[in-house]
């Protein structure tokens, strides 16, 4: 059986995307749907968009095998509750399968559950997640992690692809690309996070160097040294590098990697351009180079995310 944690002010595609993930599955294996909605106080739970949804106490998660927390406003009020912390505490030392939607993952690091395991969460709340839980083994690009029996997601939608990868391991690969397609929706989304946000991570809002990447963006082509970057910043290169990890949560040269990735992968997937092409002109120069960065941050070469965006 499945259970979906929820609490006041959560987001309710969190809950809802992997619930339907799981609704269809069953149906597609033409088994009964085992799945509670779990909350402290049973009840109608209000959702931040001010839809509830109706809840079942802990007492009731007995025949639970795997729980699924959602994310949200209100998980922060959610990771401080001793008793929800202890609830998952339980379940994990029981072996099941516990698993996080966006920012659940904080109920999960709250419980120390994370503690020395790869996790993931929303882009938008990763300074503040690796500030505070430092033993995590934070991976900041993933669409969904999965270290031992625990499990965590990217923003929101992210849900979706942790539940179908879930329907997978339960139901097999035939199953999980029935419901993949009833949903419309990729079996396997390819590549990370950094597709949405590579810009909007590095650059706090009104942050210094934000005009500084913005320029680095449309001149890919050029060398983009720390040296370069300093004296368009105009700061020695040691200062400008303290300076710049200090205000993104990363390296000059990470950062410029991942704008690279960020055009290369639109350039891949939306033109029949080279790659020799695009990597000469994103700055890679080595097809090769750019070979080894998008198998590091996408887990596919750029022909084979080409190929997938072709079939969609």
């Amino acid at each position: 059986m499945i259970g979906i944690l929820i609490f006041p002010d959560f987001q309710l595609l969190d809950a809802a995307g992997p619930i339907s993930v799981f609704e269809i599955a069953a149906r597609a294996s033409s088994k009964p749907l085992a799945l509670r909605v779990l909350a402290l106080n049973a009840g109608p739970v209000r959702s931040s968009s001010g839809v509830e949804m109706m809840a079942r106490d802990f007492k009731s998660a007995n025949a639970i095998t795997t729980l699924v927390i959602a994310g949200g406003a209100g998980v922060a009020e959610a990771a401080r509750c001793e008793v929800t912390r202890a609830f998952v505490q339980r379940l994990a030392r029981r072996g099941m399968r516990v698993a996080s939607v966006c920012s659940g993952a904080y109920v999960l690091a709250e419980a120390g559950l994370l503690d020395g395991r790869r996790a993931t969460t929303h882009w938008g709340r990763t300074r503040d997640f690796v500030a505070r839980y430092p033993r995590v083994k934070f991976e900041p690009d993933q669409i969904f992690t999965r270290d031992g029996n625990v499990w965590t997601s990217a923003g929101i939608t992210a849900g979706i692809d942790l539940a179908l990868a879930m329907v997978t391991e339960d139901h097999g690969e035939e199953i999980a690309q029935a419901t993949a397609r009833q949903l419309v929706l990729y079996h396997r989304r390819s590549g990370g996070q950094s597709q949405f946000s590579s810009l909007l991570e590095l650059k706090a809002p009104n942050g210094r160097f934000g005009t500084l990447l913005s320029w680095a963006r449309e001149n890919l082509d050029a060398p983009l040294t720390v040296e370069d970057l300093a004296d368009r910043a105009g700061m020695s290169a040691r200062h400008f590098a303290r300076a710049f990890a200090a205000e993104t949560g990363t390296t000059p040269s990470k950062a410029i990697e991942r704008l690279r990735l960020e055009v290369a992968r639109e350039r891949v997937q939306s033109s029949r351009e080279a790659i020799e092409r695009v990597a000469e002109t994103t700055g890679f120069r080595d097809p090769e180079r750019m070979r080894r960065a998008f198998i590091r941050a996408y887990g596919q070469p750029p022909q084979a995310l080409r190929r997938a965006a072709r079939v969609g």
